[in-house]
């Protein structure tokens, strides 16, 4: 049997990755230090799982910023505008065109978006789409799949090249011009991908992944038949090189004859989103087809069962043998923090429940000494572990299950129609046509972060911590209102993060001071350990959102995390049914908005930007999944009157297949992200006519690049085409945690000028 990893966490344990590339585009490293940061960390990850015994190692899992857009520029699929890039200044090179496409360009005369970017299948993961036109072409254009190869190479290590598949590579990318289907392309790009397998077999290789998620998806006999061309013509150009053909984040179901008939060495499948697709994947693999067990966990942070995982490894030696079975880990370890050892502060018991990205190599190893050299002393450690948390008095709330049990229908119902309640919401608030709003959070400047850092470590009392966060508040409602806000926020100082703030407040939480996860390009996540029955005890937001609102006449939105939202950004329990969970969740949010409206709020936005990212891959799996996630918004909003209005926030996905459930979540305002698309996502909310108010974004946050007053009314020129403007807000994309002040108030600053001519516009009659 052989050891097979997927791919390792790029970042470092110490998000020494997210530290380099932020200097380098500050201009506070070089080019080559920066290139040296990624060279080491490789260096650490190869090192790492050599030492650990894993016998497949891949290589060209590591990225300065997304593997999506390496591949882009690998295969010269570079949008042309960005060529710009290259003769703007002498010194820029191809990785200033790179992060020009992932973040923007505006200086040296060129003012360049970037990118559309949106969820890597159901992952918090972001990933930079490709774009493509009928007459595309490609061409073999970087060296670093080769450059990594021969790196680990001279540290004696022999690599696996990892790439995305062709096939899937075109299906998450778009079509930019009509008359084409992007797998039309499939014949002009399989000879670059033929290239870069003739150079990698040349340098040595034996095994090359190709990851297709896409084989989780419903497809269609088109996509088969591409997946079926391409693997045919590699492997009649590379008959000896070894194939290892990935699949991930749910079942092959009725792929599963396609897949195993493909022309590949070995297939690996997801045995812990999907083991009910085991057995028959044992019948319809032919001999010599090798299988990968996807038996540990790349998307959750609790120990394998050991026990359990065994199971699935006799069974696949028995009818295969042991030369064509593979133990590995369910997808890359991306999804995964780095190294529990790092946790010095968890307790103990649950610490002992756990396994990061290095101790589940170590359960890879673990699991193969059991099956091979019966180590009993590693099973039996593993099972006094499982039944440490079954057990433990830590996890069960009674009264929090009989609340749920308890619900009615009525509990998850606002008191009159959205017509009703938008009247009432007009005739109160009284705001201008195009009301100005941000989505939340402002700039997390170095200055607050050492303060809650400080206060973390006790070197601030309460009261000068909380004097500290109340100046930051009052310097942001100010300058709100010179600017001519319609809408004010708080600006979320006093939170560290969306999740993370709200988990620390609710008992069933445990948190990691070293838990990051990559979300996309530099930005980091620690998502919160949620590992027992959930609880509010006390208002968690109500004294900053009062206090603010103290501070203005203006009103101010009380911000919170949907329930849908904190789950999806958790590390979650594997217990009990995600469902039960979310309404545990959706109780708490609920009783933090019955207080915020006591407390004289009137405007509650409950976030929900992973609502989309949480749908199953299969749409026979969706029904179920939209029903719950409905229901835990309508239960966390419904308790208020129809006068409060209440928002909600979904960024970066794609709503066309779920347009009617958003529809019945029946926010009376919903925020998405439409800028980097250029509004294309309203289609869907026109299309369905939705009823309720929208604010689609004007400008994109995740760029640097300040969008100017002409670009932005153009937006909103292409939203009145389809929605009409009683029904329109104005706002950015999403928050502003990860911007830098300046950028902030020049955007923010253009976005209230461009509302304002808009709404001159309108009143002018020039728009209907």
């Amino acid at each position: 049997m052989l050891k097979n990893n997927l791919g390792y966490p790029r970042i470092g344990s110490q998000r020494e990755l997210k530290k380099a590339c932020e200097s380098y585009w500050t201009g506070k490293i070089s080019q080559q230090e920066l290139l040296a940061v990624g060279a080491s960390l490789r260096r650490q990850h190869w090192e790492l799982q050599r030492t650990t015994g894993i016998d497949l190692i891949p290589s060209n899992d590591f990225s300065l910023y997304d593997h999506v857009l390496d591949l882009s520029l690998t295969l010269d699929a570079v949008p042309e505008r960005y060529q710009a890039v290259l003769s703007a200044h002498p010194q820029n090179n191809a990785l200033d065109m790179y992060f020009a496409m992932a973040r923007g360009y505006q200086k040296d005369g060129l003012d360049i978006k970037a990118m559309e970017m949106t969820k890597w299948f159901d992952t918090n993961y972001h990933y930079i789409v490709p774009e493509f036109t009928k007459n595309q072409s490609f061409r073999l254009a970087s060296n670093k799949i080769f450059n990594e190869f021969e790196e680990a190479l001279q540290l004696g290590i022999l690599t696996k090249p990892v790439l995305l598949g062709p096939v899937s590579y075109l299906l998450v990318g778009k079509e930019k011009e009509e008359g084409f289907h992007r797998l039309d392309l499939l014949p002009q790009l399989l000879p670059v991908y033929c290239q870069i397998l003739e150079r990698l077999h040349a340098a040595g290789a034996e095994w090359v992944q190709f990851d297709e998620p896409c084989l989780a998806l419903d497809l269609t006999y088109k996509e088969k038949d591409a997946l079926r061309l391409a693997y045919g013509t590699i492997r009649a150009q590379f008959p000896t090189l070894k194939t290892l053909l990935t699949t991930y984040f749910d079942g092959l179901r009725d792929n599963i004859l396609t897949a195993s008939h493909l022309s590949v060495c070995a297939l690996h499948v997801d045995l812990v989103r999907f083991p009910s697709q085991f057995d028959d994947l044992l019948i319809a693999l032919k001999e010599p087809m090798s299988l990968s067990l996807g038996i540990i966990d790349g998307r959750n942070v609790w120990k394998n069962d050991y026990a359990k995982s065994l199971q699935f490894i006799q069974k696949a030696v028995a009818k295969l043998g042991p030369d064509r079975v593979m133990i590995a880990p369910s997808c890359s370890l991306l999804h995964c923090p780095s190294d529990l050892a790092l946790e010095k502060d968890l307790p103990q018991e649950i610490k002992n429940w756990l396994a990061f990205a290095k101790q589940k190599l170590q359960e890879i190893t673990d699991l193969y000494d059991i099956a091979v050299n019966d180590n009993l002393n590693a099973l039996a450690e593993n099972q006094a572990a499982l039944m440490s948390r079954r057990t433990s008095p830590l996890i069960h709330k009674q009264h929090v299950k009989k609340r749920v049990t308890e619900l009615k229908e009525k509990d998850t119902q606002r008191k009159s129609p959205f017509e009703v309640r938008q009247n009432k919401q007009k005739s109160l608030l009284n705001l201008p046509l195009f009301p100005t709003t941000t989505i939340g959070s402002f700039p997390q400047t170095e200055d607050v972060r050492q303060l809650r850092a400080k206060y973390k470590k006790g070197e601030l009392t309460p009261k000068q911590y909380e004097a500290a966060i109340e100046e930051h508040i009052q310097k942001a409602v100010m300058w709100q209102e010179e600017l001519g806000l319609d809408v004010l926020v708080h600006g979320e100082f006093e939170r560290n993060d969306m999740v993370e703030y709200f988990g620390e407040q609710l008992e069933g939480y445990v948190f990691t001071q070293n838990g990051w996860v990559q979300s996309y390009g530099s930005r980091c996540v620690k998502p919160p350990i949620l590992y027992g029955d959930i609880e509010r005890l006390q208002p968690m937001t109500v004294r900053w959102t009062v206090y603010a609102q103290s501070l203005t006449q203006k009103y101010m939105k009380g911000m919170l995390t949907g329930p849908i939202t904190i789950l999806q950004w958790s590390f979650v329990r594997d217990d009990q049914p995600r469902s039960d969970t979310m309404m545990q969740l959706a109780l708490a949010i609920r009783d933090e908005v019955a207080d915020l409206e006591k407390a004289g709020i009137k405007i509650i936005q409950i976030d929900e930007a992973a609502i989309r990212e949480g749908l199953p891959l299969r749409k026979s799996d969706r029904k179920a999944y939209l029903d719950h996630a409905v229901q835990a918004f309508r239960l966390s909003a419904a308790a208020v009157r129809d006068e409060t209005q209440i928002h909600t926030h979904m960024c970066y996905s794609e709503f066309s297949d779920i347009i009617e459930n958003i529809a019945a979540m029946d926010a009376d305002v919903i925020t998405i992200e439409t800028s980097r698309s250029q509004m294309e996502l309203l289609d869907d909310f026109a299309g369905f006519n939705y009823p309720n108010e929208i604010g689609p974004g004007v400008y994109d946050i995740h760029s640097p690049r300040v969008p100017t007053v002409e670009e932005m009314v153009g937006l909103l020129k292409k939203a009145l085409t389809v929605l009409p403007a009683t029904n329109l807000w104005v706002n950015p994309d999403c928050g502003l945690k990860t911007r830098k002040w300046p950028e902030t108030e020049a955007a923010l600053k253009n976005m209230v000028e461009a509302a304002g001519r808009i709404r001159r516009l309108v009143e002018q009659e020039s728009y209907s």
